[in-house]
């Protein structure tokens, strides 16, 4: 693992292992989880394990997840850092809209300070669905971040990030608000943000990956498996910690329901890949 295990997100300094607090909600993040006290019991676990950085949304759920963070850690520590997204809601059976008018945004904003308990929000990311929403596309988002510049001069916002964009939408933010995070998928076999995350390490911004096995679609890969066996570690375990050493702005939030997992997860800190093993792993993309 690289020497460097924070990195700045808003006005703090964060863990790079944070969590990902969407597998608590039900089967497809729709609904209650079938163990709320399980929920629970993670994200206690998560904080004690050193996690100050988690990951959320209220349309997780919706409202569930951001709920069991409040009932499971409220009063929040000082050095936790609650990030949550907006951009997106839930239809009755758990599909997931757009939802970027400037109502629907500031709706999402309150929505997300009543259920998390706090009068303003660490840093919030808005998550764009231009297209279908599955991928970044390109498209201005000027007036989207316009809504989350005002809600933080309202002070209901600390601070912006953006989330599943290009590099030119992630520019166009720029110009409208200081942008402390980018999140977009990104993992071993899906290197499309590679330049954009160097981009992003000499301006001092963090880059949060999600899904850093493929996520709804779990990757495939020998190679990835064959390294994880010579190192006597998961595959999860060797994807998060080639992807702590990919570069020292990757704030990482690995998802889990389980507390055996979320200690795998959190192993992943400690475990070096020698160069062969990086090598091994930096031509899976090629051949994906």
């Amino acid at each position: 693992m690289t020497r460097y295990t924070t990195f700045s997100l808003g006005s703090q300094f964060v863990n790079r292992l944070g969590y990902g607090a969407m597998q608590l909600a039900g089967p497809g993040v729709f609904g209650p989880p079938k163990d709320r006290h399980a929920a629970i019991s993670v994200l206690r676990e998560a904080l004690a394990l050193g996690v100050n950085h988690i990951d959320t949304s209220d349309f997780y759920g919706p409202h569930v997840t951001n709920q069991i963070i409040r009932e499971a850690l409220h009063p929040y520590a000082d050095d936790l850092v609650i990030v949550t997204k907006i951009g997106a809601r839930r239809d009755d059976k758990g599909g997931w809209l757009p939802a970027f008018s400037a109502e629907e945004l500031k709706q999402a904003v309150h929505d997300n300070l009543r259920n998390l308990g706090l009068d303003a929000l660490d840093v919030v990311n808005m998550r764009v669905m231009i297209g279908d929403g599955h991928a970044p596309c390109e498209g201005s988002i000027e007036a989207s971040v316009s809504v989350l510049a005002e809600l933080q001069q309202q002070g209901l916002i600390k601070h912006i990030g953006v989330s599943n964009v290009t590099p030119t939408q992630v520019a166009e933010a720029c110009k409208i608000a200081n942008i402390v995070c980018v999140q977009n998928e990104y993992n071993i076999a899906h290197r499309r943000d590679d330049e954009l995350i160097d981009t992003l390490a000499r301006d001092g911004i963090a880059y949060v990956p999600y899904f850093p096995l493929g996520g709804f679609s779990p990757l495939q890969s020998s190679a990835l498996n064959e390294v994880a066996s010579s190192l006597n570690a998961t595959p999860m375990q060797v994807a998060l910690a080639w992807l702590l050493h990919r570069s020292p702005n990757i704030l990482l939030i690995p998802g889990t329901s389980s507390v055996t997992h979320l200690q795998e997860n959190m192993a992943a800190g400690q475990l070096t890949l020698p160069e062969d093993a990086l090598a091994t792993l930096d031509g899976i993309a090629a051949r994906a």
